[in-house]
């Protein structure tokens, strides 16, 4: 019997205007049981932590152009020049900042988190962006990633303001955009570190290391206890581990925190549609994942 239950692992972020819900049992969802023993939580400052090798690459290749061009215009022409820091787009495995820097690659969030590290060591501004647009699917093995997409602004610094003069510039890695026509929002830090750590324990997941993928969620819950999507991802992790209640209690906490979340609704009806046609005392085989 094959189950179908979509599996969210995307970018869809929430902007940092107000306080994140909290479910009032949050923690509950989680099983340190099952995975024990542990491997160690994921540390969320090296997400974006700079090495010797981008902080010389600033002092070589960009500060002697920024007393020129600006340190803002300076980094954009090192992302935009061959030899210096042009970067190709590559949708997994999700990266760190120093990661997508030395390999020169990564996916929207992982060039996101290098470029914002750089700005900030030259004291440029940055703002993190959702962007509001339907999200992409992407098949891997057994599982379906639904993908959201975020970018970020480059701002300069002013001693006054002009009308209608927008200070940040918009930098996007994804081919394709129409930023005229982009619709965003401001992302909050610690929610991009959940999603970073959300999208990681899936492809722990993909790559057969449940203990790991369980890890990177839970420290995607020290970040943001508020973030639904990680609790619908913990959802399929138990799914796959033969562990129906948890998977059920996972997944309502995803609603409680987001009643909109169609992704964990669907999972959890799935799941218990399928938990009522087995005999009783059974419990469901491990399933495929694929997207509703």
């Amino acid at each position: 019997m094959k189950t179908w239950i979509a599996l969210l692992t995307s970018l869809l972020l929430i902007g940092c205007a107000a306080a994140p819900p909290r479910a009032p049992h949050a923690a509950a969802a989680f099983d340190d049981a099952l995975f024990a023993p542990l491997p160690a939580l994921p540390d969320a400052a090296a997400l974006m932590a700079m090495t010797p090798p981008m902080r010389r690459f600033l002092d070589e290749r960009v500060r002697p152009r920024a007393r020129r061009r600006g340190e803002r215009q300076a980094l954009l022409d090192a992302l935009a020049t061959p030899g210096e820091l042009l970067l190709a787009y590559e949708a997994q495995p999700t990266r760190t900042a120093a990661e997508a820097f030395a390999e020169r690659r990564g996916n929207c969030l992982s060039l996101v988190l290098m470029t914002a590290a750089l700005a900030r060591e030259l004291g440029v501004p940055v703002r993190l962006h959702e962007v509001l647009a339907a999200p992409t699917i992407e098949h891997s093995g057994d599982l379906t990633f639904i993908v959201g997409h975020i970018n970020l602004a480059l701002g300069i610094e002013l001693r006054r303001t002009f009308r209608g003069f927008d200070p940040w510039l918009i930098v996007d890695f994804l081919p394709g955009q129409d930023l005229s026509r982009q619709q965003r929002q401001v992302v909050d830090e610690r929610r991009v570190a959940a999603m970073f750590m959300n999208n990681r324990a899936a492809e722990e997941m993909l790559q057969g290391r449940p203990r790991e993928a369980y890890a990177w969620l839970r420290g995607a819950y020290a970040q943001d206890a508020g973030f639904a999507p990680l609790f619908n991802t913990l959802g399929v992790l138990y799914r796959h581990q033969g562990a129906f209640a948890q998977a059920e209690r996972a997944l309502r906490t995803a609603l409680t925190l987001d009643p909109k979340d169609a992704h964990a609704r669907k999972n959890l009806e799935l799941l218990q549609r399928l938990h009522l046609a087995l005999p009783q005392g059974q419990e469901p085989a491990p399933a495929d994942a694929v997207a509703s």
